[in-house]
């Protein structure tokens, strides 16, 4: 255990479209590090759960098939049970069905230690929500990433728009105000900045300028407060 906690950490938290995932793996890619993308593997119980019929409020349904999940993450992409899925899981109402099973706290028990085993030499970078809070609660460096959310949804239409998703910006809005709401209020490890944690305002910055944020913060551990663009 303590071979695993001398890990270095840098936990990246923050609500839906912050833009962690995107600086998460490109903070990761100038450490040499690895990357976990936590929402990606509650995004792969609800694609799991719709492809099999399980409802999002049947916990233990729900929780069954997190804990069993047949993931492998390869080169940048997403496979489970064989197939690739790597798109298929960022399809609007899969990133719903997510937020509505990350609320039940057997599915998050099922994914704890599968996220915690991400944690590996030479460190790792891991986004979410609940990253430096719960799962690695020691991590080093904890940001908060935060957006306003009219920034959130201009940045969440045009990634599907280049995805070849259909998107509507007002829709999108409401969407992500509900699920802030809904992560914010849950009883099972909700959506809230670590009392250690630097909160990164991004509303007015690129994703370049927020990597860079980071890294800096990561050089000179110890830093505290909010940093806006």
């Amino acid at each position: 255990m303590s071979e695993v906690c001398a890990v270095p950490v840098i936990a990246i938290d923050g609500p839906t479209a912050s833009g962690k995932g995107t600086v998460a793996q490109r903070v990761a890619n100038a450490l040499g590090w690895a990357v976990l993308d936590s929402g990606a593997l509650y995004r792969l119980t609800a694609l799991a759960c719709i492809d099999q019929g399980v409802a999002p409020d049947d916990e233990s349904g729900a929780a069954k098939i997190a804990a069993g999940l047949d993931v492998r993450f390869v080169d940048g992409c997403i496979f489970m049970a064989g197939q690739d899925v790597t798109e298929a899981i960022r399809a609007e109402n899969v990133g719903l069905f997510a937020s509505q099973i990350a609320a039940l706290g057997r599915v998050r028990e099922a994914l704890l230690g599968r996220q915690r085993a991400f944690r590996q030499l030479p460190g790792l970078v891991a986004d979410g929500r609940d990253m430096g809070t719960v799962v690695f609660p020691d991590a080093p460096l904890k940001v908060f990433l935060v957006a306003d959310v009219h920034a959130r949804a201009q940045r969440r239409c045009k990634q599907l728009i280049e995805k070849g998703f259909p998107a509507n910006l007002a829709d999108l809005t409401r969407d992500l105000e509900a699920r802030d709401a809904r992560d914010q209020s849950r009883a099972n490890a909700p959506l809230a900045a670590a009392p250690d944690a630097v909160t990164l305002d991004s509303s007015q910055l690129s994703i370049e300028e927020t990597v860079n944020a980071v890294l800096d913060l990561w050089s000179n551990r110890g830093a505290s407060g909010t940093h806006t663009g």
